[in-house]
């Protein structure tokens, strides 16, 4: 088999698949292989028939038609799958060469691998790709960790596959090691709370004002015309408008409230608390998924607990339509600024470079998160690379500014007739917790040290130097 291949992929299923036939699109030969044998033919005899795609039926022919460097991307399920294709193609392998996961692995696996294939000669990338089937069709977000020399032998294939916004690439270098995938992960997280908020206001206008899915659809269409401007939002509206060809009843109607997740929320919360973030939007997303997947329980629960009585809505409508439009938008900014934060403390603790400037323009297109005020995100972190916190930037202040009285009668409207808003509060309390110059956490520590002698440090005094009370005394 002779090596006229750019690329090759290991795994194809759907996203697998897609990602082969961009390639393909944009002008390169790629090399596929997938376990099953019949996985193969299927697709070289479908969907890559006549294409400049090269099935092989082993590993050993896969390796061989690669061009050197040989780049071999693996799309297979994260964990001990891709250890246990990186142990399969090693031997095959020369050093120089480039072995690519192009799925959502846990960042500190890339790290190891990255670490143990280095010594090998061989280089490793963990890239983290979002959009979905779409996105890995047409053009998705592409964030890639590895090596910076073997960036330069990627980069020509990557950045011409991702989406284009502007005129830009969506796929910048991330940074060594596992820089992509814990991007691609605080990218997931950002995404969990973008779409509990959009659920939470949702269920603001759909309990108090009792709107059909026919008026939230147009309300949907026209906040995507605004601010709100993104994907989520828009496959929102499209959602809301579908009926069911067999009952004629609005499908979302029809689907049982039970969310599923596959982890990567998890992870980046867990991460969060280790590195002592506040991640309370993200947090609260990830818990609001887990509590709806207690379903039996809850509506067992539901014939117990009691809330407040069921009033109609008297108030403007379109004022608190309104009102939850503008606590979705403040709510988002926090959770963006929230990611942030995140990325640049594990940035700090891993010694990564992340440059914030990049990570929002990549997200801007082909990504489940991509939204129009990325665009001023971008602007935030060029106006001060070094911005602590994306609340502080001129624009996003003025903005939460404007929307708080809003945000804060949208959440009170929930708060009192028992619609349960876990991430809007919980956003909310983190803006009020930002901005508070004294929070009621000396009773804490004087708690702290009543019982646990853990000191603290006094008003009227410098700061560094600790004091303990006898309290018992």
């Amino acid at each position: 088999m002779s090596a006229n291949c750019d690329i090759g992929l290991i795994g194809l299923a759907v996203m697998g698949e897609n990602l082969v036939l961009n390639m393909e699109s944009k002008g390169f030969t790629v090399a596929v292989y997938n376990r099953t044998s019949t996985v193969t033919d299927k697709f070289a005899e479908g969907r890559a028939k006549g294409k400049h795609i090269v099935p092989a039926h082993t590993l050993e022919g896969f390796v061989q038609s690669l061009k050197r460097p040989r780049k071999a991307q693996i799309m297979v399920k994260a964990g001990a799958p891709v250890d246990a294709v990186i142990d399969q193609l090693v031997p095959l392998l020369e050093p120089g060469d480039i072995i690519i996961d192009g799925g959502n692995s846990l960042w500190t696996d890339t790290q190891r691998r990255e670490k143990a294939l280095a010594e090998k000669g061989i280089r490793y990338f963990g890239v983290g790709v979002s959009g979905g089937e779409e996105g890995a069709l047409k053009g998705p977000s592409i964030m890639p960790g590895g090596s910076k020399e073997g960036w330069e032998f990627l980069a020509p294939i990557y950045t011409k596959i991702s989406a284009h916004v502007e005129g830009e690439s969506c796929c910048r270098y991330m940074g060594p090691d596992g820089a992509g995938h814990y991007v691609k992960m605080v990218h997931n997280g950002i995404e969990y709370g973008d779409m509990q908020l959009i659920c939470e206001a949702y269920s603001i206008l759909k309990n108090l004002l009792g709107l059909s899915a026919a008026e939230l659809a147009t309300i949907f269409t026209d906040w995507n015309g605004g601010e709100l401007n993104s994907y989520l939002i828009e496959i929102t509206s499209r959602i809301f408008g579908r009926n069911d060809p067999e009952t004629g009843k609005p499908m979302v109607d029809l689907i049982v409230d039970r969310a599923g997740q596959k982890g990567t929320g998890k992870w980046t919360v867990g991460h969060a608390v280790e590195m002592g973030v506040p991640l309370s939007t993200i947090s609260s997303a990830v818990e609001a998924r887990i509590l709806s997947s207690l379903k039996e329980e809850r509506v067992e629960a539901s014939k117990h607990l009691s809330g407040p009585a069921h009033v109609p809505y008297t108030g403007d409508k379109q004022e608190l339509i309104n009102a939850v439009r503008d606590a979705l938008y403040a709510s988002k900014i926090v959770s963006y600024a929230q990611g942030f934060v995140q990325l640049g403390a594990a940035a700090k603790q891993y010694g990564w470079t992340l440059n914030f400037g990049d990570i929002a323009t990549i997200w801007r297109g082909g990504c489940i998160i991509r939204a129009h005020f990325l665009n001023r995100i971008k602007q935030a972190y060029e106006l001060n690379p070094s911005l602590k916190n994306l609340l502080l930037d001129p624009y996003f202040c003025n903005i939460l500014e404007k929307t708080q009285q809003h945000w804060r009668t949208a959440v009170s409207a929930a708060v009192l007739n028992g619609i349960p808003v876990p991430a809007f509060g919980a956003s909310l309390a983190y803006y009020d917790s930002y901005r508070a110059e004294r929070l009621p956490a000396n009773l804490l520590q004087a708690q702290r040290d009543f019982f646990g002698a853990h000191t603290y440090e006094r008003t009227d005094k410098p700061v560094g130097q600790f004091f303990h009370t006898e309290w018992m005394h």
